[in-house]
């Protein structure tokens, strides 16, 4: 396999305009194409590098003009565009800097997939991580600087490559420490002086600069054109999902009734568990199911996604959260990755005793999940996934409900020593 294959610009033989017709509504869609460096350094005009691998033609498209409503429902329009309007002639001032190539389709889809989580966390400066359209690590903080550094320390390993997203301007502190990691894409709404520069010395970054992010809120209960084609040639159509927890308040009291019996979580959260709870939900509006994530003190401790059966990708999900505690405490004591230390094991006696020594110290703190909250996209079928979780310390949990044995899994929380806590969402957060 050539390397410089992740470089070179596929040439793809798609339309300049796509027009979709919805009924009595068109849509018009428009390519697009970006210039990466100057003449003089060998600038290059062209639209997506490649689709999903090399080899794969791909192009993507702006909504230009067509407002499409049904059901009374205003769907998002043309002057709503964000991924999409990247391009030094957009009059948004949403741009893209540094590309020492031009971007992929996953670069692309990262990002979005970053926005659809970041639209629900307005509030506070917050940054999400997207690997492969799934998030390895979120979090928000009282700074951006801070919420990365909380988003990258939950999963230094899968973090590697990704994207980052991040809902407020980047100061050049924050700038520092991006800078050093290991990152495809960053993208914000804007970077304070002297920010730019210092992101841009990293060879081959791609800075998107996307200016309706500092509107992103608005974009939390406005649905778009969900489009899914088949391998036939045929197309399923469906309205984007929308997230209805946008509060604590928001919860349902965790309650099921089994055999003329009434079954009801005896804890209710605390208000720390709660916001937990909340972030988490959000977070979990932008993973691929089946999914689990765990939230501690508002970040990712780690999160789950692909699962195909529930109580699977809670064990994976656990085996996850260890893992990302021994990496986080080895980098910091050590200044080196887990695995390397791990394969100096098998020869030196002094790197064998550090690992013994990280693994128990995983052991001692559960893997950072002591005290953590648990969300799933789905009801749990069976108590074993909570009882799974509830074992490795997991206080609250959040999923919602529905399913038969929901008085198991209340149950589970009430049975729990200390008692936990469990709410329901009241809907589901599927996404294929």
């Amino acid at each position: 396999m050539k390397r410089n294959q992740y470089r070179d610009i596929i040439h793809e033989h798609f339309p300049d305009r796509l027009t979709i017709k919805l009924g009595e509504t068109t849509l018009v869609y428009q390519k697009r194409l970006y210039k990466i460096g100057n003449e003089a350094e060998g600038g290059l005009v062209g639209g997506l590098r490649y689709g999903e691998n090399p080899g794969q033609e791909a192009a993507l498209y702006r909504l230009v003009n067509g407002n499409l409503a049904l059901a009374g429902v205003q769907y998002v329009g043309p002057d709503d565009a964000l991924v999409s309007a990247l391009g030094e002639d957009d009059p948004s001032g949403t741009m893209m800097f540094g590309c020492g190539k031009h971007p992929s389709k996953t670069n692309m889809t990262d990002v979005d997939a970053g926005l659809g989580i970041l639209r629900y966390l307005d509030a506070r400066p917050a940054a999400v991580i997207i690997k492969h359209n799934n998030p390895c690590g979120a979090a928000r903080a009282k700074s951006l600087k801070a919420a990365f550094s909380a988003a990258w320390n939950a999963d230094q390993v899968a973090a590697f490559g990704g994207a980052v997203t991040l809902n407020r301007p980047v100061d050049k502190d924050c700038a520092r420490l991006i800078s050093g990691r290991y990152l495809e894409v960053v993208a914000a709404p804007d970077f304070e002086e002297g920010a730019l520069d210092i992101l841009l010395r990293r060879r081959d970054l791609r800075v998107f600069k996307i200016k309706r992010i500092d509107r992103l809120k608005d974009f939390a209960a406005r649905r778009h054109l969900d489009i899914k084609s088949l391998m036939d040639g045929g197309l399923i159509l469906q309205q984007s999902a929308l997230n209805a927890i946008a509060a604590p308040g928001d919860f349902l009291p965790a309650a099921a009734e089994h055999d003329g019996r009434a079954f009801r979580a005896e804890r209710r959260p605390t208000a720390r568990e709660l916001e937990d709870l909340l972030f988490g939900w959000a977070v979990e509006q932008g993973v691929t199911s089946n999914s689990v994530l765990f939230v501690k003190n508002g970040a990712t401790v780690a999160i789950g996604a692909g699962g195909q059966d529930r109580v699977g990708i809670v064990e994976t999900t656990i085996y996850k959260a260890y893992r990302n505690f021994q990496e986080k405490l080895c980098r910091r004591v050590l200044g080196r990755p887990f695995k390397d230390l791990e394969l100096a094991a098998a020869s030196d006696k002094v790197a064998r005793r550090r690992v013994e020594e990280f693994q128990a110290a995983a052991r001692e703190a559960r893997g950072g999940l002591r005290g953590a909250v648990m969300v799933s996209d789905a009801f749990f079928p069976f108590r074993d996934s909570l009882d799974a979780a509830l074992r490795h310390g997991v206080r609250a949990v959040a999923h919602p409900g529905g399913s038969l044995n929901d008085h198991e899994g209340i149950l589970a929380v009430n049975q729990a020593r200390p008692r936990a806590a469990m709410v329901f969402t009241g809907q589901r957060a599927f996404r294929h």
